[in-house]
């Protein structure tokens, strides 16, 4: 069994139940199998097959869908990329990545054309028809006049809606999603049929997800959060994505009201804008029964400052992109613990160890390693970074962790950030914690900079809402809670903390920022 067999059972399930919801137009399971099958039997006409790559240069939207579910089955490897990144960004991984064929929208055109002389093994192009494009005058055959040019919709038109496709082995690789990386160039951790299928599975069960959910899928779908949790994971039992081009708290509003959403999936810093908004009540996410969150710690004044305002759960859970991605999850079914990651998914383990691989104590901190089906096959091209990274059969996810008496699991934070002030660890978070604590803060970030005396000292930087706040009084509300080491020697006011498109804070570009002012 795959992701596409299983969509398939679906559809013979839930024929004419709405497999999505876009722009207010429901598609059906029966028409989105349908789809799936003439867009993999168009590839295959026009010469992909099994091992060859795709990248996907899409945002949210039933493209998106269709294009993963058939490339798939036909057989080939996906590599979804942020649409918003650069030439340069775009470029390296299209090579990198060996990629034959990329679809994209229509409006994106003028954005690849130039990028496709640096990128040679690029034989097609496929572009999706938007009333963006439509609307700006994009003509693809003026833009380029290569045979390279397909439309999505001639595509699927030579297709058939009856393709079985080739046989696939849960071992070939499904995905290759390249991590952002805290050094260097990106690495693509390569996903097989069997990870993304075994997760997708796992987390469903797990989360309680069937028929009658309706997912709100408004985290980007080029990545692995969205991919699996609010993407896969609902298909697998004919539940209904509701897809957002892109976040919008009035949106998540009002199709929330609209079509009775059950489970909404976000990052932290979206339950930040949805709380902080001014138009948003209890009544707007009253059909909710279970809010996701992940791809970043949330703030414990957060998640209870946004569960009482709109009285639904937040069950916090854990990945990473190795791990296609989830690992754990505050369980339904037990009481859930605010700062906590919740405890292993059903076939997936968890364990904290010390650096010589060795598990340590409840309580104790060490890094975070996973073990189970969900594993990634390795690096692409990268076998050392692989072996670095995979020993023994454990994933080191490089994050600093521990667990309590009841298998509980608290993120403390990355390896990389711990800030080392005078032989002593201070971990971020626990200084973002207080932060968030604060009245006039709403969002906060820590990290360290170079100190003459002390090796690192603590730097923070805040947003607030209050225009009168001082330095001062932010650094003796940390000394009144945090001990003198972990207390920032300094504070440093921004209009808003730097993010990528998935939410998350961008602590490397306030290092520079950081390191400039120096």
């Amino acid at each position: 069994m795959n992701l596409t067999s299983r969509l398939s059972e679906s559809a013979q399930k839930y024929p004419a139940k709405p497999a999505y919801i876009f722009q207010d137009k429901a598609s059906t399971y029966a028409e989105l199998d349908s789809a799936v099958n003439a867009f993999a039997s168009g590839l295959d006409k026009l010469g992909i097959g099994k091992g060859d790559h795709i990248a996907l240069l899409l945002g949210n939207s039933p493209y998106f869908v269709i294009s993963l579910y058939g490339a798939l089955k036909v057989g080939a490897t996906i590599i979804p990329i942020n649409p918003i990144y650069t030439a340069d960004e775009i470029s390296y991984i299209v090579n990198n990545g060996d990629v034959k064929a990329i679809i994209t929208f229509d409006v994106l055109l003028p954005q690849v054309e130039p990028m496709l002389p640096i990128m040679k093994g690029v034989e097609h192009i496929i572009y999706c028809e938007t009333p963006q494009g439509k609307d700006a005058g994009i003509d693809s055959s003026a833009i380029v006049t290569l045979e390279k040019m397909k439309s999505f919709s001639k595509i699927i038109s030579l297709g058939s809606f009856n393709y079985e496709g080739p046989t696939l082995a849960e071992d070939d690789v499904a995905v290759i999603l390249y991590t952002s990386g805290t050094t260097g160039k990106p690495k693509g951790a390569m996903l097989t049929h069997k990870n993304l299928y075994s997760n997708a599975i796992d987390v469903a069960q797990y989360l309680k997800l069937s028929d009658t959910d309706r997912v709100i899928t408004t985290l980007p779908m080029f990545h692995v959060f969205c991919l699996t949790v609010a993407l896969n994971a609902p298909l697998m039992n004919g539940g209904t994505l509701i897809i957002l081009p892109k976040f919008s708290p009035e949106e998540v509003f009002r199709v929330a009201k609209t079509y009775e959403a059950t489970v909404f999936a976000g990052v932290p810093t979206m339950y930040n804008f949805l709380l902080q908004h001014p138009d948003g009540n209890k009544e707007d996410l009253a059909s909710l029964r279970l809010c996701i969150s992940g791809g970043a710690s949330m703030p414990v004044a957060l998640l209870k400052g946004f569960e009482q305002k709109f009285n639904v759960i937040v069950s916090e859970g854990y990945g990473l992109s190795e791990a296609s991605p989830v690992t754990a999850f505050n369980p339904l079914d037990r009481p859930r613990k605010p700062g906590s990651i919740g405890t292993s998914i059903f076939n997936i383990e968890n364990k904290v160890v010390d650096e010589m691989g060795e598990e340590v104590p409840p309580g104790q901190v060490g890094e975070l390693i996973v073990r189970g089906p969900n594993v990634m096959k390795g690096y692409y091209k990268m076998p050392e970074e692989t072996a670095h990274t995979i020993m023994d059969g454990w994933l080191y996810t490089g994050d600093l962790a521990r667990m309590d008496e009841e298998g509980y699991f608290y993120i403390v934070d990355r390896k990389k950030d711990m800030v080392l002030v005078g032989g002593y660890n201070v971990y971020p978070r626990e200084v973002e914690e207080v932060l968030y604590n604060h009245p006039d803060i709403i969002e906060a970030a820590v990290i360290g900079v170079p100190d003459p005396n002390f090796g690192e000292a603590v730097k923070s930087f805040v947003v607030t809402t209050n225009n009168q706040l001082t330095e001062k009084e932010v650094l003796d509300y940390c000394i009144e809670h945090l001990a003198k080491y972990k207390t920032p020697t300094s504070i440093e006011f921004i209009e808003e903390l730097p993010k990528n498109t998935t939410g998350k804070i961008l602590r490397r570009a306030l290092k520079q920022q950081a390191t400039t002012s120096l």
